[in-house]
């Protein structure tokens, strides 16, 4: 990573901070109260021996500074810990902003946008990467002003007492801060390849665990397997590359504050017995002095050490923010949004005119196109894989940016509140959602208000309710449907889709993972739900295709046929060629 890259995004979390400046401003504060007591502290201790063994006081005759210094102790106590507290939440504050930017951009890009990814490399971004930036929100960026402060505090105490002793901490000072610099790029470097190994692995991982009854099938378990052992050693062989950048840092500062303080010892001790007569204006080294310095010297030190170890954690914000950055600022093609209201009391008609449906880079998937679907009527989507037929579907439920118009009751699409506009939409796919909850929480997800008798009825018409009342409405599903058949999953998401009362349906192969006597009954039922409502369904099925009022026949992303299904048969073009590969009951893709 070059230095103007890492600038730029050193420049990014910077200006992040500003959701948690409150919080950063008031742990800053407690660390200077912090450094002020240290000083009253080693004050009151360097008093207090002196007394004893040079002066010869009695304890009794000390009570006052005894007192003090309790007060003080636990003044700074109560100090470290509001510091911690304030700290946290500054690094809260600020990643929960930064996650709510990320989830933004993903619910305006649409899931059509997300499924170009792994799933796990979503969540590696949203949780693994945002949450590694705390520790630079709540601790590196505090501990930066501190780290200037409570140097600044100590000098001003000591050199009062002894200027040779603060000639030597100043002068020993910057070595600390010069070593971090010279560690930082590396340091950047290795989180950011460590970030990027992860994401890969979070990503395989989860997709090979979501597909491991087909690797089972088809006898690659064990090459699967090998690979992510391969990912896996790749991402360990990168955090140890990680920590043995931070302990050697950490070693170091150390190093370099022990040497330090050596030297201040050194001169006291030299002093002492005469053998150095500078720095003390006139007057012999006291007791008073050596102690009070010898007790402020590590602790000027100590919040540049800190530093120095907090710097780890700006590399490694600095590591997750290139991912996070680069999302962000991506120049995509967003899904138009408007604000228009949208309401419908009857079925839908849905015009499309020179549309063309785009890529997030702006590359045109599918068009120009011109359709039109009538109010309350029928109409097949057909083609082979690949033809476009999602993006097109993609592009009408608002989830795909496009060119040109689709006009819906006379109303621009892009113009509408797409809240208000999916609110009159039914989709079902061939792979429907199932969350983890109960098999009523899922089917509440339609139709919050829905009763009982209304989820039973529902669940009957999909043909869903003898499983459902053996399983029970409060029967857990796992993630991805765990718990269901295909058949099952697949009859339980169009009873939420009946729960809920639509002006338009759009089906994607709806009886796809269905045996033919449950696909007979639930077209029977989707004929009924779909007697009041334009519908629009992508499938397969012969004899579906016959009793559709058009068809729209999608090839390599052009609409090269339409009209009804005796008209296509009837003519020489891609239609017969299809019903020509039929194999059974549909066309072959």
């Amino acid at each position: 990573m070059d230095k103007n890259t890492q600038k730029r995004l050193y420049g990014w979390l910077r200006a992040q901070s500003s959701h948690g400046r409150r919080w950063i401003t008031l742990s800053i504060a407690l660390g200077l109260g912090q450094g002020m007591l240290m000083v009253a502290q080693a004050w009151l201790l360097a008093t207090l021996l002196h007394g004893f063994i040079v002066v010869g006081q009695q304890p009794e005759q000390s009570i006052f500074l005894f007192v003090a210094l309790l007060l003080v102790t636990l003044g700074k106590a109560v100090l470290a810990y509001s510091r911690e507290v304030t700290s946290f939440k500054a690094g809260s504050a600020v990643r929960q902003t930064i996650r709510q930017l990320v989830l933004t951009r993903l619910s305006r890009l649409g899931p059509a946008y997300i499924q170009r990814r792994p799933a796990g490399s979503w969540a590696s971004l949203l949780l693994e990467q945002i949450e590694n930036m705390q520790d630079f929100f709540s601790r590196y960026l505090p501990q930066m002003a501190i780290a200037v402060f409570i140097p600044v505090v100590i000098l001003v105490a000591v050199f009062p007492v002894n200027w040779a002793a603060g000639l030597i901490l100043l002068g020993t000072a910057p070595l600390i801060p010069l070593f971090m610099i010279l560690v930082g790029v590396g340091a950047a470097d290795a989180n950011r390849r460590n970030f990027q190994a992860l994401a890969r692995l979070s990503g395989h991982f989860l997709d090979r665990l979501k597909g491991l009854r087909t690797l089972q099938l088809f006898m690659r378990t064990h090459a699967e397997g090998e690979v992510i052992r391969e990912a896996s050693e790749d991402f360990r062989l990168r955090t140890m590359e990680v920590l043995r950048l931070a302990f050697l840092s950490t070693a170091v500062l150390e190093f370099f504050a022990a040497i330090s303080v050596a030297l201040v010892a050194v001169y006291f001790g030299f002093s002492s017995i005469d053998h150095l007569d500078f720095g003390n204006y006139g007057s012999k080294v006291t007791l008073f002095t050596g102690l009070f310095v010898l007790f402020l010297a590590p602790e000027f030190y100590a919040p540049l050490r800190e530093l120095g170890a907090h710097y780890h954690a700006k590399a490694q914000a600095i590591g997750a923010a290139e991912q996070l950055l680069e999302f962000l600022e991506a120049e995509v093609s967003e899904p138009a949004a408007g604000n228009t209201p949208f309401h419908a009391d009857s079925p839908i008609k849905v015009e499309a005119n020179a549309l063309e449906v785009l890529s997030a880079e702006g590359k045109v998937l599918v068009g120009p196109l011109n359709f039109t679907l009538e109010a309350g009527s029928r109409t097949a989507l057909i083609g082979i894989s690949g033809a476009g037929k999602s993006s097109l579907v993609n592009a009408l439920l608002g989830f795909a940016p496009y060119r040109g118009e689709i006009k819906v009751n006379g109303q621009e699409l892009a113009h509408l509140d797409m809240a208000q506009w999916r609110q009159q939409l039914g989709w079902l796919s061939q792979n429907p959602q199932l969350f983890h909850a109960s098999l009523r929480d899922n089917l509440l997800l339609a139709k919050p208000s829905a009763s009982d008798s209304e989820l039973e009825e529902a669940l009957k018409r999909a043909q869903a309710w003898d499983f459902a009342r053996e399983k029970g409405l409060d029967y857990p599903i796992g993630d991805q449907a765990g718990g269901l058949s295909v058949g099952q999953a697949q009859r339980l998401a169009l009873a939420r889709t009946l729960l809920k009362t639509t002006q338009l349906m759009v089906l994607d192969e709806p009886t796809a993972s269905l045996d033919r006597h449950s696909e007979r009954a639930i077209m029977a039922t989707l004929e009924q739900a779909m007697a009041n409502q334009t519908l629009l369904m992508i499938t397969h099925r012969l004899d579906q295709l016959g009793k559709m009022d058009q068809i729209l026949v999608l090839e390599r992303g052009q609409l090269v046929e339409q009209g009804s299904f005796q008209q296509l048969s009837q003519a020489e073009g891609p239609f017969s060629h299809l019903l020509s590969q039929r194999s059974g009951g549909s066309l072959d893709e």
